[in-house]
């Protein structure tokens, strides 16, 4: 599978079905070494990678010997406080002979809802990742208001791809990607290896599946891959079941279904932007700032003459030349009231005003598009 090879970041995510022995409900530790290797590997080519893990509570049922299939939403929680210790615990012995650390982050789907705790979310992944450690990810299952479902970690591991400009998301578990119809009831179901687009027909072969196995596994899914691709990362549904999953879709002996996206991860953020119908402030900035900005430099506090507007950290504002037309959109770094302070101020001289180490940018380049609607001379 070329795009996983060629991949730079990847998020894996892992279903509790993989982890745990059903026969007696232990975790898989030699199948979690196995994958331990396989992203060892992924990491020396070059590649960044998140891995989203299931299983808390399956774990936490094990340890505390319960057995009953229904299980109250207080239950469930419990059981995930009890199990996520020894599911992190596990996955930092599997890596811990590879020289790979891990940073553990829990998270709700309200996490990702809320702009504010997004951009925390997304900066402390980002650093991690540049710190060259391993984010492990779960859903807090102990806190979540929401039943606990199975799916979630299909569209939370989606979210992680939308938060680290991730251009793959694979999705590990018992199935091998979409079929025509339910393979184990019929003969003629055809595997479906490639899908450029989730039409509707697509999304009825998800419904089949899922109404004759009862599980909602594949709608989930594909509502994942739906996710994933408006921030332009393609997404692999296959099988883990074997020893060493990625290495077998690397060398094509694994089957697996890959959905394309229709634009790349730094384009759909740009358009994101660009797009915005109403920005939160305005920047005026001077000459310099201007000419910086059109040469793909960040914009900087040094270079900002006017704030206008009340907006805080993470929203879009428009940037101008002093009374003149827009040159550029962007995610800013400060609230209106932090950049009213520091505007005009050299880098250096930020946390000195602030009382707090500033980041350098107020906005960075990676969170900026030209509008070409003024004179950036």
């Amino acid at each position: 599978m070329e795009r996983l090879a060629a991949a730079k970041c990847v998020i894996i995510k892992v279903g509790s079905s993989l982890l745990v022995d059903p026969q007696n409900g232990q975790l898989r530790l030699s199948w979690m070494a196995a994958l331990a290797t396989d992203i060892a590997d992924l990491r020396a080519r070059g590649c960044q990678v998140v891995l989203v893990s299931s299983g808390a509570v399956a774990v936490g049922r094990n340890q505390m010997q319960i057995k009953a299939s229904g299980l109250r939403l207080e239950d469930a929680q419990a059981l995930a406080a009890i199990g996520q210790v020894r599911l992190a615990g596990a996955w930092a012995n599997s890596f811990a002979p590879l020289g790979i650390e891990l940073g553990q982050v829990l998270l709700t789907l309200d996490d990702t809802e809320n702009r504010r705790r997004w951009l925390n979310s997304s900066l402390t992944l980002r650093t991690l990742l540049q710190m060259g450690a391993l984010p492990l990810i779960n859903e807090n299952d102990s806190v979540a208001s929401d039943e606990i479902r199975y799916g979630d970690n299909d569209r939370l591991a989606a979210r992680m791809a939308q938060m680290v400009g991730a251009d793959l998301l694979v999705l590990l578990s018992d199935v091998d990607g979409l079929y025509s119809a339910d393979p184990s009831s019929d003969p003629d179901a055809v595997h479906m290896p490639l899908i450029e687009r989730i039409s509707p027909q697509i999304e009825a072969m998800a419904s089949i599946a899922v109404s004759t196995t009862g599980s909602g596994g594949m709608t989930t899914k594909l509502m994942a891959a739906r996710i994933a691709a408006t921030a332009g990362c393609a997404t692999i549904i296959a099988s883990g079941t074997q020893n060493a999953p990625l290495d077998a879709l690397i060398s094509e002996t694994g089957k697996c279904s890959l959905f394309l996206p229709d634009i790349k991860p730094a384009q759909a953020r740009k358009n994101w932007i660009a797009g915005t119908v109403q920005p939160r402030g305005t920047l005026e900035i001077d000459t310099g700032a201007a000419q910086a900005l059109a040469k793909g430099a960040s914009l900087l506090a040094a270079g900002l003459a006017a704030v206008s507007g009340t907006f805080e950290r993470g929203e879009v504002v428009s940037i101008c030349r002093v009374g003149g037309d827009e040159l550029a959109r962007g995610i800013v770094s400060y609230s209106a009231g932090e950049l009213q302070k520091i505007q005009g101020l050299r880098s250096e001289k930020i946390p000195e005003v602030l009382g707090y180490e500033a980041r350098k940018a107020v906005v960075h380049r990676d969170n900026l598009v030209l509008t070409g609607r003024g004179n950036y001379g």
